[in-house]
């Protein structure tokens, strides 16, 4: 697909939080070769199984903020009273080295790296079938409160508003059916 002397495709995928997001991106992460996930910094406390430097880079609050100062970011933003933020320098080594690189971020990063890199993002939004099917699988994953659930849903309703900022939707109703979505958005892409 992409030979080393070519750069790499920036991938965002956003979502509103328990529609899938995660679970298919390491789905095509694992499909595909050429496909590195960047790991984001967040202030959020770790959940249960994470590990710091491959699901996020857990910071404190105060040196958050210094980096976004610095401009080490190339996108961030506040999500539920919790910093999340993409170190740029990571991410440019990798596109430049013909590697793509995939963002998991909500759609506020996501309209900052599209402000920042003009034409230089793929987005994809991911949707889940129904707001109830939604709050089925966060209370699937038994990691929050019945109030964050519900905060959550409240601000899936928010963050649907914004679909159409994005190239591509996909549907997660059958995993299968939109890996292979997004198998074939990646596919299409690199033709």
């Amino acid at each position: 697909m992409t030979s080393s002397a070519e750069r790499g495709i920036l991938w965002i995928i956003s979502a509103p939080s328990g529609a899938g997001k995660t679970s298919l991106s390491r789905a095509l992460v694992e499909a595909v070769p050429q496909l590195r996930t960047s790991v984001s910094y967040t202030t959020r406390p770790a959940r249960p199984g994470e590990v710091d430097g491959t699901d996020y880079h857990f910071v404190e609050m105060a040196q958050f903020s210094e980096m976004a100062e610095r401009g080490e970011f190339l996108e961030y933003a506040r999500v539920h009273g919790n910093g999340y933020g993409t170190g740029e320098p990571w991410v440019k080594s990798q596109l430049f080295a013909g590697m793509d690189v995939l963002l998991e971020i909500d759609w506020q990063g996501a309209r900052q790296v599209r402000e920042r890199l003009p034409g230089q993002a793929v987005s994809i939004f991911i949707l889940p079938p129904s707001l109830d099917t939604l709050e089925t699988r966060l209370r699937g994953r038994a990691q929050d409160s019945d109030e964050v659930i519900a905060r959550r849903v409240a601000a899936a309703r928010e963050e649907l508003l914004h679909y159409d900022e994005f190239d591509y939707l996909v549907v997660n109703d059958q995993f299968e059916t939109a890996l292979a979505d997004l198998r074939s958005i990646v596919h299409a892409e690199h033709l």
